[in-house]
């Protein structure tokens, strides 16, 4: 077994600046990502998520912090850079973690209007299966 460092990228936006709406829409980011990923969070090397500046109701990293087994997972929460006419009100995540995956086995979940963002990665890679919000 050949362990190595990956990194996981998603992406999700939520309709509003609320608390609720970020719970929800990072709990689904998250879990998806661990659905697809099949990951332990002890492997977890470090979580940074972005906000768009529209957003401050809560810290993501907040959220993540409530999940099961995530209570030492080195977590950072971050401003993304604003360019005029960037996708408004998403939150974005990148997960370092220790894998024996190779880098094609990773799977990266862009949900909701977050799609729009990785036109690139395959359909099912960007979604999978979940609904554009």
């Amino acid at each position: 077994m050949d362990w190595r460092v990956r990194a996981i990228r998603g992406a999700t936006t939520v309709t509003e600046n609320t608390a609720a709406a970020m719970r929800e829409a990072v709990s689904e980011l998250l879990d998806t990502i661990e659905a697809h990923n099949q990951f332990d969070p002890s492997d977890i090397v470090s979580v940074t998520f972005s906000v768009t500046r529209d957003l401050d109701a809560l810290f993501p990293a907040a959220i993540a912090r409530e999940r099961p087994d995530w209570d030492n997972v080195p977590l950072l929460d971050v401003q993304q850079m604003h360019v005029p006419g960037s996708l408004e009100r998403c939150i974005r995540v990148l997960i370092h973690l220790n894998t024996c995956k190779p880098q094609t086995e990773i799977h990266h979940a862009y949900l909701r209007r977050a799609q729009s963002l990785r036109p690139d990665l395959p359909v099912a890679q960007l979604s999978l299966s979940a609904p554009i919000r």
